[in-house]
Parts: structure tokens; C-alpha cells; sequence
């Protein structure tokens, strides 16, 4: 039996590793557990502790990373572009939503919730946000919000959403395939049915994993940082306190129950 791996924040009590001593704060791939032994290490030294440490589980780490490398370095923005962004609450897709709002493009986003869709709309400042659980069709509900086309679609739903959006995409539109939640617990994979409308359309559709940007992490710290301390980004934790609590948090992430990044405090710092 081994605990579930996952990205996590944790304080160095030992180290044979020359690059890490004891005091470290660190984040990236650790267990679900009180205490790791970590022997091939996949971790960051923290320099910033002017902001919360639960920041690198999210916005300063892997999601923040994500939403950068997919945005800028896959969709390859312009100002003004009109963006789409599904599971647009959760810990990527809200700072995605930010990032092209600074950039001055037309930003909407789908989420599940009517408390999701109030926090797109009023604290992350997208221009607009839909239920698509109130939508009985999502090609018309993107029509509506996107009447000449997408130019760049942040995939994290797949299955409906992804066929719907293809409809709906410019003519050399960027969609940056980050996940697929809906299709994740299911036995058959749902089919997508639109896929010729990326040669009709001249679209590019590429999947990423981060881990292939990390190199630019520094870069990405000394653009976020000053933001978040402007107050220019924002970022919306959903916080469980305990390891007992995490089963039940992992498995309210498939329903949608989670609002925002999903953490869990295993101790107080």
C-alpha cells in the first residue's frame, strides 16, 4: 500500500540533498500523508513567504503554471481575442480568465454553479459566464455569447462542451486541451463528432503538460507576483482542514462541489 501522491507544501525536517536543508519550505509532488521521504525529488524551494503558503498549491504552483504555459505559450494570445474557458471556476481556469482579461480580450466561462458563475462575473472579472447545467443546448448558448467565434478555447471539460465549441471556433482558433474532467470516471469515453471542423476552420488543437514548462517557472514568478500584490490577480481557495477530510474532498471534485482550488491543510505551518 502506498498513499496517493499529489502536489503539496511542506517544511524540509532532513536532507541528504544538497540542494534542500532543513528549514526549507518547498512545494511540488509529495504524499498524501503527515510525513514523506521523498528520494528523487520533484520540488521547488519557496522564496516568496509574503503570501499565503496554500498559494503553491495553486496560483504560485502547478495550476498557476498551468494556466500560464497553456494561455501564453500554447494558444499564443493577441489583445482582444474572444476567449472561452470551461470548468472556469477551478483552480486553472479562474487565473486563465485573468490572464486574458489583461490582456484585453473578451472573456467567458462556463462553470456549474450559480455561486461559480458570480464569482466569474464579479470577482475574477470575466465579461461573461453561463451555467451549462441550465443550458439545454450548449451550441446555442455559445452562439449567444460568442456571436462572430472563438479564438481560443482552454479546454479542462471535453465530451459535450469540446463538440459544442468546435462548432463555434474561429477560423485559425487555438484550443490549448489542459484536461477532460467529464470524461475521467467514465466506463466508454463520450465520442467527438465536430473534429472536421479543424481542418474546415484551420483550427490547432494541442494538448500540454506542464511539467514541459517548468524551465520557465522564474519567469512566470516575476510577472504573477507583482499582480497578485497589486491586487490585479485573484485567487478563490476552497479549504478542508485535516487529512481525514481528503477522500471526501477528491471525490467532490467529480461533482462539481469544490469552489475554486481545492486544498487541504494537513497542519499549520
Amino acid at each position: 500500500m502506498q498513499p496517493i501522491s499529489g502536489y503539496g507544501v511542506a517544511k524540509v525536517l532532513d536532507s541528504e540533498n544538497p540542494e534542500f536543508k532543513k528549514g526549507d519550505l518547498v512545494w511540488g509532488m509529495t504524499g498524501w500523508e503527515e510525513y514523506s521521504l521523498v528520494t528523487a525529488p520533484q520540488l521547488f524551494k519557496i522564496q516568496h513567504t509574503d503570501v499565503p503558503l496554500s498559494y503553491y498549491t495553486g496560483i504560485l504552483g502547478m495550476p498557476g503554471m498551468t494556466a500560464y504555459a497553456g494561455f501564453y505559450e500554447v494558444c499564443s494570445p493577441k489583445q482582444g481575442e474572444c476567449v472561452f474557458i470551461s470548468a472556469a471556476s477551478g483552480a486553472v481556469g479562474q487565473l486563465v480568465g485573468q490572464f486574458a482579461k489583461l490582456l484585453g480580450c473578451y472573456v467567458v466561462g462556463s462553470a456549474g454553479s450559480k455561486d461559480k458563475i458570480d464569482l466569474l462575473k464579479n470577482k475574477f472579472g470575466f465579461d461573461e459566464a453561463f451555467n451549462y447545467k441550465e443550458e439545454p443546448d450548449l451550441n446555442e448558448a455559445l452562439k449567444r455569447y460568442f456571436p462572430e467565434g472563438i479564438d481560443i478555447y482552454f479546454e479542462n471539460v471535453g465530451g459535450k462542451m469540446l463538440d459544442a465549441v468546435l462548432l463555434n471556433m474561429k477560423i485559425h482558433g487555438r484550443i490549448a486541451v489542459c484536461g477532460m474532467i467529464s470524461q475521467y470516471n467514465l466506463d466508454r469515453p463520450e465520442g467527438v463528432h465536430n473534429l472536421m471542423y479543424l481542418v474546415t476552420k484551420r483550427v490547432r488543437m494541442e494538448g500540454f503538460l506542464v511539467r514541459d514548462y517548468y524551465h520557465l517557472y522564474p519567469k512566470f514568478l516575476e510577472m504573477i507576483i507583482p499582480h497578485i500584490k497589486e491586487g490585479k490577480i485573484v485567487y478563490v481557495e476552497d479549504m478542508a482542514e485535516g487529512l481525514e477530510s481528503a477522500p471526501a474532498t477528491l471525490i467532490g471534485l467529480f461533482s462539481g462541489r469544490n469552489v475554486g482550488k481545492q486544498v487541504v491543510a494537513v497542519a499549520p505551518e
